[in-house]
């Protein structure tokens, strides 16, 4: 794989000298030391990173396999998930096959933690993980870029400016994510780049493109290369977004003066609060393999789509900021409505609407209000694509059925 070397994980062999290397990094061994003993870190720093190296090295240091390193580090990924969470819940794994790669197209809505709960949920049931994409600008930390690495991250390069090194680039990519689930590895990437801030869930047709770039050349058809790749739609839900304001910030400012510039650090900022910030329920929904593609990139990104958007699950809290928003005042303006609508809508109790009123209200006077607009949009959107996904479905479905019944 040495021409996959610039983008590719940490291999095995190459393990023991990461971790060495990690837990010999001051950097490091304050980030650990902040999270395990945040007093201790403010008065006693040094005498902190002295137990906190002894501490990974009696825990980790022994390591020399990724997969390895995953199942130790799985009870702590355990321990986050349940900390930050109320449930994690999963639906769809029956569509997969345990000894199969795929490449899982997921929304994207928090930097680190979509990736690690999809992980989190494939090997709690059986599967193998995934080799993650993840985009160069979340290299500039280090640190940060050592632990991706030994976690199967691969990297997305993004900060190229001549078209030519673009095209080269996205050629090595495509090419390591077809050589990776040819080898039976799979891949876990994004349906664009960059986070949806707005809770509008879309495919960009580039990034599917990318995908047949490597084997144009190979004389395969559009739709067999990507009936090879086993694409697998994947909807993340989170109740609550523990970055919610700081994304309706992000697009306040970007509506009012044209751009949004990032402050440094903020995309380390960003990761540790989707970390440790609290989501409430969680649900993963993994959607059936595509073996039948569409012929072109625009019609795959609209399929992925479709099956994203109907499978996406309603929490109450996006009913709620829905109904405050006023998107469709004139229909589904109701719990019974919309969970009548929507397969993945739950049956609300009064209980539950009057918590989620409340917490969303707690978090709308928590912000400015030039924002709070953006912040029930991104919660109410999910409930519009879900909305319009499920009615498709539906009419496809009637469709069927009448021209069945004219053949009879």
């Amino acid at each position: 794989m040495q021409e996959f070397d610039a983008i590719r994980p940490y291999s095995d062999e190459e393990t023991g000298a990461a971790i060495n290397r990690l837990v010999n990094d001051q950097e490091f061994l304050d980030m650990v030391g902040r999270f395990k003993s945040p007093t201790l870190a403010r008065w006693a720093p040094a005498m902190l990173r002295v137990f906190t190296r002894r501490w990974l090295n009696s825990h980790f240091g022994h390591y020399t396999r990724v997969d390895d390193l995953q199942a130790g580090l799985s009870s702590y990924v355990g321990e986050l998930v349940e900390s930050t969470t109320t449930r994690v819940t999963t639906s769809g794994l029956e569509n997969l096959d345990k000894r199969g790669a795929y490449l899982f197209i997921s929304n994207h809505r928090d930097i680190v933690f979509d990736p690690m709960v999809v992980n989190y949920q494939l090997f709690q049931n059986g599967f193998h993980t995934t080799r993650i994409a993840i985009g160069d600008n979340l290299l500039a930390n280090r640190v940060f870029a050592e632990m991706m690495r030994l976690n199967k991250s691969f990297v997305v390069r993004r900060s190229m400016t001549s078209p030519r090194e673009m095209r080269d680039a996205y050629i090595t990519l495509s090419g390591f994510i077809n050589h990776s689930i040819d080898t039976n590895h799979s891949i876990w990437i994004a349906q664009r780049e960059g986070r949806a801030k707005d809770g509008l869930d879309f495919t960009d047709p580039a990034i599917i493109k990318m995908f047949y770039m490597s084997r144009k050349k190979s004389g395969l058809g559009f739709d067999e290369a990507m009936n090879r790749l086993h694409v697998v739609p994947v909807s993340i839900a989170y109740e609550y977004d523990p970055c919610d304001a700081d994304k309706a910030q992000e697009l306040e400012t970007r509506a009012r003066t044209g751009q949004y510039i990032k402050r440094e650090g903020e995309d380390t900022e960003q990761i540790m609060k989707g970390l440790t910030g609290f989501k409430g329920h969680v649900h993963v929904h993994f959607g059936a393999p595509i073996h039948d593609s569409p012929d072109n990139p625009k019609d795959l990104a609209a399929r992925i789509d479709r099956e994203m958007h109907a499978n996406y699950h309603l929490h109450a809290s996006n009913l709620v900021a829905y109904q405050q928003r006023g998107l469709h005042p004139q229909a589904h303006d109701t719990p019974d409505t919309v969970s009548d609508s929507v397969v993945t809508a739950e049956t609300w109790s009064p209980a539950e609407m009057e918590a989620a009123e409340a917490e969303m209200e707690r978090r709308l006077e928590a912000c400015d209000p030039a924002i709070r607009p953006y912040l029930l949009d991104m919660y109410a959107n999910p409930v519009v694509t879900a909305l319009e996904a499920n009615a498709e479905k539906s009419g496809q479905s009637e469709q069927a059925g009448t021209q069945f019944s004219d053949k009879r």
